[in-house]
């Protein structure tokens, strides 16, 4: 534990508020042209005012309890932070989010670098990240510079630098930005692997190192007005931090903090943080941690946003938008990344559209405030600093039930289907279950592992429709819920439905079915009263569609019905349904990963019910289905599919990234259950595989490492041969299953059956 003396105490509390503690040192000379280290000797730690610790509650006893993480709870306010300049942009609330992107080329190859550049720049992009491995990368950034400066291009560059704190220094003189991983600019050293620090007094003694690594770059980079990002990575933590505050959010924060003291400690506030994982409830988490910790200490730094290894296409842009959209809709975040394993060019417009999604939910702007300020008040009760599932009951069977209702939800989150009519038909009934999910056999359908929990029907096909009626009873076979309007059953019955009715009406119907319905649904649009929602528990639905109104805001509104819920012990499903108009596949990824994924992350929420409205609807039942499925694996739910967590590439990348990763999808996609982290270099790879099982890592040109979870288990291999080695790497620990054999198991249990 670090004791402060009343003096100190009072520094450290100038400290907080910006204040210089230290004169700041000057340097002479042009360092423009100086590529060596410093001369300056950096200060010792133990003269530096570090941030009070968290573990011994000494930040407690300074600064209170941890408090709020955003600006307002009932309408979404941008965080108040400084400005921070970086070339002709700038970071902070006073201005617009900054949109940004990371090369893909090897920055040894200026002309290269200097034309994808260009590219993002035309795109739309505000910054671009480049690569710098060492000297060369780093000669090589003032030539790319000096390029774009010549064609034109001021957009700022920024060096992305891992283990080189020298090379940063160089680096500096040329290049707008440098960003610096916590987790290994001063720490590459093994021996923490072997170190345990249980002590505080442990932990700190090792700060010296930390200090003389980063001080240099903190002096040079104030001379020159340079930006820097201290930029935490989830899989980069460094042993030290590993040892002391585990693989968690709090050792993500109090890594940054380290360096962010050093930072102020020279008077050098022209810095922005970042908490990125691979995982968006731990990124999530992570970043409101920091938030929370910068309000109570009275910081006002700008955040960067992003999901890193985020993968490509759909799944990759709906994990950024769970993780991202989450936060922008707290009002958190002054500049955004998305991660895809595509070309950086087409991060632009999933970047662009979760700026302009945010910007449109400020409450400066009248149409937000307005709705924010029409949901109901309510208190906000939310837990930051854990994730907490809200579980909701399932259904149980009951005496006299003709059907199994146990499977019309599921427990790690369902996925309803909208079905109309015209697709039971005999015509389309086959292809309708193929689109449901269902593996057939003799056409009879059943229920696989990404298969819709249940379907609703806005209008149910008439009892003379004997091919529809039969399609639907075949389905509730096999426990696949059947839920209907209440007013569409009582016109014509059909035997084993869930009806659906507002909770109004369930109300005033005491929660009567009709004829021949077996259990009730309630809808809920956000505008009931208190008194009518604890009349759920008596009414016992099997679950509640929750859709809120026009006019309110949806996440408040929802959040306010789990608040209620939550705190009257209300346990029944919640299922959020979800309407949009849009046909662009990519959008509705970013629509449901930010609205319904903000409630996820909150643990809020057991399913989703995606609809497609207006003339122009053209998404198929499949497509809907996966999507939502996806947006359930994305929130950490219910994994359906195999997990790939693939990094973006960079400069360091070793080999193809794109075409491996889909080489590698190819191969092992069929294998529920199953992570797989592709990582194009060791930066990230170990450490962003810690929920993974299996790990495909460039480590030298041609070659890569093949991990079980953080266990290299095979090496050198070469690339040709890697996708093959990996799949017999999965065989190896029993995790595998053949294509082919899995539909012929089922199918013959199905017919047994």
């Amino acid at each position: 534990m670090v004791n402060f003396t009343s003096g100190a105490l009072s520094a450290f509390l100038l400290l907080a508020t910006g204040t210089k503690a230290f004169a700041p040192k000057s340097f002479s000379g042009n360092h423009a042209t100086s590529l060596s280290m410093s001369t300056e000797t950096a200060p010792n730690s133990s003269d530096v005012l570090w941030t009070p610790s968290w573990k011994s509650g000494e930040r407690d006893e300074v600064f209170g309890p941890i408090g709020k993480y955003c600006e307002d709870l009932s309408l979404v306010t941008r965080r108040k932070t400084r400005t921070v300049e970086c070339g002709p942009i700038k970071f902070g609330s006073e201005h617009p989010i900054v949109r940004q992107t990371m090369a893909t080329t090897n920055t040894a190859d200026v002309d290269a670098t200097i034309e994808q550049v260009m590219r993002c720049a035309d795109e739309g992009f505000d910054l671009v990240r480049i690569t710098v491995q060492g000297r060369r990368e780093a000669d090589a950034a003032a030539k790319i510079r000096e390029g774009l400066f010549k064609k034109g291009y001021d957009i700022p560059l920024c060096a992305d630098m891992h283990f080189q704190p020298k090379v940063a220094l160089q680096v500096a003189d040329c290049l707008e930005k440098i960003r610096i991983n916590p987790g290994n600019f001063a720490d590459g050293r093994k021996d923490f692997e072997e170190k345990i620090y249980e002590t505080e007094e442990d932990y700190v003694t090792e700060r010296q190192y930390l200090l003389d690594a980063m001080y240099p770059l903190v002096e040079r980079c104030k001379e020159l007005n340079r930006c820097m990002r201290i930029g935490t990575n989830h899989g980069s933590l460094s042993s030290r931090v590993l040892s002391f505050y585990g693989d968690t959010p709090r050792g993500m924060v109090e890594s940054a903090l380290e360096f962010a003291d050093i930072c102020r400690s020279q008077d050098y506030h022209n810095f922005v943080f970042s908490m990125k994982a691979s995982n968006p409830l731990v990124m999530v988490q992570s970043y409101r941690l920091l938030a929370a910790e910068q309000y109570r200490m009275g910081w006002d730094y700008p955040l960067h946003l992003g999901v890193t290894e985020a993968g490509e296409g759909e799944d990759g842009r709906m994990k950024s938008a769970v993780g991202i959209g989450t936060l922008l809709a707290d009002g958190l975040g002054d500049t955004i990344r998305v991660s895809l394993t595509e070309d950086p060019e087409f991060e632009y417009t999933p970047c662009n559209r979760l700026a302009q999604m945010a910007e449109g939910r400020l409450a400066v702007n009248t149409a937000a405030k307005l709705r924010q300020a029409a949901v109901k008040p309510y208190k906000d009760t939310r837990d930051i600093t854990a994730y907490q599932r809200r579980s909701g009951s399932l259904p149980e069977q009951q005496e006299g039930d003709a059907v199994d209702a146990r499977g019309f939800l599921h427990r790690d989150g369902s996925v309803l289907s909208v079905v109309t009519p015209e697709m039971l038909s005999k015509e389309n009934v086959q292809y309708l279950y193929q689109e449901l999910g269902c593996k057939t056999a003799v056409g009879m359908p059943f229920k696989d592992i990404a298969t819709s929990d249940s379907i609703y029907l806005p209008t149910v096909p008439p009892s003379s429709d004997t091919d529809a009626r039969t399609a639907l009873r075949r389905l509730l076979e096999v426990s696949m819920g059947v839920i209907v309007p209440a007013a569409e059953l009582e016109k014509d019955p059909l035997p084993n439905a869930v009806a659906l009715v507002s909770l109004q009406e369930a109300i005033a119907s005491d929660g009567n079915l009709p004829e021949g319905a077996i259990r009730l649904a309630v809808t809920l649009d956000g505008n009931e009263e208190e008194e009518e929602i604890l009349k759920i528990k008596e009414l016992n639905p099997i679950m509640c569609i929750l859709k809120p109104a026009e006019g309110i805001s949806h996440l408040h509104s929802s959040r306010r019905i789990f608040e209620i819920f939550n705190a009257n012990d209300i346990e029944t499903s919640v299922i959020h349904h979800f309407t949009t108009a849009t046909d662009d596949s990519n959008e509705l990824a970013l629509q449901i990963g930010t609205q319904i994924g903000s409630l996820l992350t909150d643990g809020n929420g057991d399913g989703i019910m995606v609809e497609q409205v207006g003339d122009e609807a053209s998404f198929s039942v499949d497509f809907v289905r996966r999507t939502s499925f996806s947006l359930l694996q994305g929130a950490r739910l219910r994994n359906t599919k195999t997990e790939f967590v693939s990094c973006p590439s960079c400069g360091r990348t070793l080999f193809d990234l794109q075409e491996t990763t889909a080489d590698i999808q190819e191969a092992t996609g069929h294998l529920p259950g199953v992570t797989i982290a592709v990582m194009g270099c060791i930066v990230n790879g170990p450490g962003e595989m810690a929920d993974a099982d299996f790990g495909y890592v460039g480590t030298l040109p041609g070659k890569v490492d093949l991990y079980y979870g953080k266990e290299v288990v095979r090496k050198g291999i070469k690339n040709a041969d890697a996708v093959g080695e990996l799949v017999e790497l999965i065989k190896e620990y029993d995790m595998w299953k053949d294509k082919d054999e899995e539909e012929e198991t089922e199918e013959a249990q199905a017919v047994a059956a």
